[in-house]
């Protein structure tokens, strides 16, 4: 390891800064702590946002800057007074000083993997260790200290799960990775779940190739060996077969199509000055109050857009039995299954930690990735959802003591 200063600098800074004792001595030696720590906490809110303080010309996101909180830890070299910055919409997790963190502990490693899961690219975590602790953290370090989590990852991944859960939700995203000598687009499987307590779960990653029925098959069979034996309500997006994937393994499943999903495919090719006016006269559909006035919404709708956007209605009567799940339900339950948004606020999340990344040289590299983004999320699930317990007991109307046997 390279040292911080040379002999020469060492007695220039007690010289100018008039250091004649060791408690002087210490106080310059925790000042400089602190401005160290103070502007690696900026820089990590730098990259949580994606743009400088002074940069905002090139802003890309709907969250900022807000202000800071003052906040005292205790080091092995005394107490450093710092400003924590915060963000507007309250995700900005530091790694260097954890939230809650009164004393700074941790091991190099520890902090490695921390820096790593918020998506921080090899060349990131090499000047944040370097200006920190002096370090030079190769590229192939980095692997090898991250890889130490992939047995635990597995452990969880293959980890027994509830016997029931109220809902699923069931989405696929797709990122590069490498393969065979050339960047092929692999699908990650995602399965979130909401527990009987009302609690959100990621029961697990998978990867496969191009989205398809029979690998979410494969999926749901994993799901039922690790315990799962019954899923009351599955929301999903519109891939064909998905539906007989579910059933096959879970009969009694109800699958609600994500409405969002329908949405988005049905305006995707109106034309722009139609879309206002479609879109509204589509919202009286899947906004209606039961599902006979969402039938005569979507005449409605096909009465006016019908002879210019016939694929769009036909797209609605063909999904329909799966579109119109949630209108059976009351409007706590309606909210939460309706669309697949619960998953892709985590999806969200996932993207963001994997944009510093071209590609993936594994499979591994980027289920380790996003098993970090898991266990970083889920920090935050430590509450039920929201009306859970009014939810739970309209659950208890609708499915008697397929639910009952487990509360």
């Amino acid at each position: 390891m390279k040292p911080l200063c040379t002999k020469e600098q060492i007695r220039v800074f007690l010289r100018e800064n008039n250091l004649r004792d060791a408690k002087s001595i210490e106080d310059a030696f925790i000042a400089q702590i602190k401005d160290v720590l103070q502007e690696a906490l900026e820089e990590e809110l730098t990259h949580e946002l994606g743009y400088s303080k002074y940069d905002w010309k090139n802003k890309d996101s709907d969250n900022s800057r807000n202000g800071h909180t003052k906040k005292t830890i205790k080091s092995r070299y005394g107490e450093v007074d710092l400003r924590i910055p915060r963000d507007s919409a309250g995700e900005f997790e530091p790694v260097i000083v954890k939230k809650h963190e009164r004393r700074l502990t941790g091991s190099i490693e520890d902090k490695i993997i921390g820096l790593y899961a918020k998506g921080m690219s090899n060349r990131d975590i090499f000047d944040s260790m370097q200006d920190l602790y002096g370090i030079e953290v190769s590229a192939e370090m980095v692997t090898r200290i991250t890889d130490k989590v992939l047995p635990l990852a597995r452990e969880w991944q293959n980890r027994p799960l509830e016997p029931v859960y109220p809902i699923l939700y069931l989405d696929g995203m797709v990122f590069p990775v490498q393969q065979d000598g050339q960047v092929i687009k692999k699908t990650v499987y995602l399965v979130f779940g909401v527990t009987l307590e009302g609690r959100k779960e990621v029961l697990g990653i998978w990867i496969g190739e191009a989205e398809s029925a029979k690998f979410w098959m494969k999926v749901l069979v994993d799901l039922k060996n690790r315990g799962v034996s019954d899923v009351l309500i599955a929301s999903v997006d519109g891939l064909k077969g998905f539906k007989e994937a579910i059933e096959s393994v879970f009969p009694q499943t109800d699958i609600q199509q994500c409405v969002i999903h329908q949405i988005r495919n049905s305006a995707k090719y109106v034309s722009y000055k139609d879309l206002k006016a479609f879109c509204a006269d589509m919202k009286t559909i899947y906004t209606a109050p039961n599902e006979e006035a969402g039938l005569a919404a979507l005449d409605r709708f096909e009465e006016a857009w019908g002879g210019k956007y016939g694929y769009a209605i036909k797209s609605w009567r063909s999904n329909w039995r799966n579109l119109a799940t949630f209108f059976k339900y009351p409007a706590e339950i309606r909210r939460i299954i309706y669309t697949t948004n619960t998953i892709e606020n985590l999806n969200r999340r996932m993207r963001k930690v994997t944009k510093n990344k071209s590609s993936f040289p594994t499979d591994d590299a980027l289920f380790k990735l996003l098993y970090l983004a898991v266990m970083d999320a889920s920090k935050k699930w430590t509450t039920a959802l929201r009306d859970w317990s009014a939810i739970i007991n309209q659950l208890r109307i609708y499915y008697g003591e397929r639910i009952d046997n487990y509360l």
